[in-house]
């Protein structure tokens, strides 16, 4: 793709804009309120509107390799402070993606470089569930449920967060895990029952009542 090519993608975007409404882009320069806050994978392959169906305005969206909520990672942290704190955000959702190269590089015995401390929060994912994962004798089928229980894992370090702990008890704010299928372009829930994931554990990150 030439990047001459994107301006001129730009300008026969705010033309299919205008036409549609004329107000467009005065309306979206008033501000932002979205009910999503919506943290995914780089991929190029998986781009967070598309696959939705959303507008501009519409998802607060934050990407990086592997769709990882990692606690020391400033970036991350402070999307979701902005997003639940100050746009008030309903629903927070981690979607990963069936043949992550994130997730498959984790899986690797390999150096990575500056790769390796990111991929190593993907590989505690796989020692917590290195039983399960290890059962599994189709290695793209143990990639997969990997991708699955990495979102899971993400997600809970989103529940043991301040910020999500206090809007759930101020307005029932709620994490969703989701992972987008490359194969077939079909979004799926993992209908993922925190209650039962976190009942052990939940007693040690509860931030206060």
């Amino acid at each position: 793709m030439e990047i001459e090519k994107v301006f001129k993608n730009n300008e026969k975007w705010i033309a299919e804009k205008l036409a549609v409404d004329g107000n467009y882009f005065e309306n979206l320069s008033k501000g932002q309120s979205p009910e999503i806050l919506y943290i995914g994978c780089s991929d190029s392959r998986v781009t967070a509107e598309d696959l939705m169906g959303v507008q501009p305005g519409e998802v607060f969206v934050h990407r990086n390799i592997a769709n990882m909520v990692i606690s020391i990672d400033l970036n991350v942290m402070s999307v979701l402070n902005y997003a639940v704190d100050h746009l008030k955000v309903n629903h927070v959702v981690v979607c990963g993606h069936y043949f992550c190269g994130g997730v498959k590089a984790a899986m690797e015995a390999k150096d990575l470089g500056i790769l390796n401390p990111w991929l190593r929060n993907i590989r505690d994912v796989y020692r917590l569930h290195k039983k399960e994962l290890n059962a599994i004798t189709d290695e793209n089928a143990r990639y997969n449920r990997l991708v699955e229980l990495n979102v899971q894992e993400q997600c809970v370090n989103l529940i043991k967060t301040a910020a999500v702990q206090k809007a759930y008890r101020e307005r029932n704010l709620q994490v969703h895990g989701w992972v987008f299928d490359i194969h077939s372009g079909k979004l799926i829930d993992l209908k993922i029952d925190f209650k039962e994931v976190l009942k052990d554990i939940m007693e040690i990150y509860n931030l206060g009542e």
